[in-house]
């Protein structure tokens, strides 16, 4: 059983940031759009699912790392108060955690529009129209930095812990 009162701050920000990335997978993550108002027609006449894409309906660095920092964020609200958890790397491993969810969500941004064929860029670049980030995109962003600033801050928290004198007691 996990005694709440037990749980720290950072770890709270951890478990917090990973319930955001649990709903952000359920937001647009993609939308597209255009200057043209004709286009922009076109788009509006379109199903939702064509113009607007959760995460689900991306490619694998949309909804991975979401669901890497919802993992991480249940992890250490579970077992950050078990030392022998915390002495064994816990610590370490939310940071790694943190960091690979960093990398896949930076690739997410920056291969966008690979969730689109080639012909369909092609075509989507002709016409005019733009990919862009949903709302559910900026806010796994906020999820994502912010589990990484509770790792780090719980890493150097860790490490204070360990290097504190333990004192004995003698009988």
């Amino acid at each position: 059983m996990i005694a709440v009162s037990r749980v720290s701050w950072r770890e709270w920000l951890g478990l917090g940031a990973g319930l955001l990335a649990l709903v952000t997978l359920f937001l647009p993550w993609t939308v597209l759009s255009a200057d043209n108002q004709e286009i922009q027609a076109a788009l509006a006449s379109l199903p939702g699912g064509d113009v607007s894409r959760s995460a689900w309906n991306s490619t694998f660095f949309a909804w991975f790392p979401p669901l890497l920092v919802l993992f991480a964020g249940l992890l250490v609200v579970a077992f950050g108060r078990v030392p022998s958890a915390r002495t064994s790397g816990l610590p370490h491993l939310w940071l790694i955690t943190a960091a690979v969810a960093l990398v896949a969500f930076v690739l997410g941004w920056v291969l966008i529009d690979w969730q689109f064929g080639g012909e369909e860029r092609a075509l989507l670049t002709e016409s005019g129209v733009s990919i862009a980030a949903g709302i559910g995109r900026w806010l796994a962003g906020v999820a994502v930095l912010a589990t990484l600033v509770a790792a780090v801050l719980d890493l150097r928290a860790a490490r204070a812990e360990f290097r504190a004198p333990r004192t004995r007691s003698r009988r």
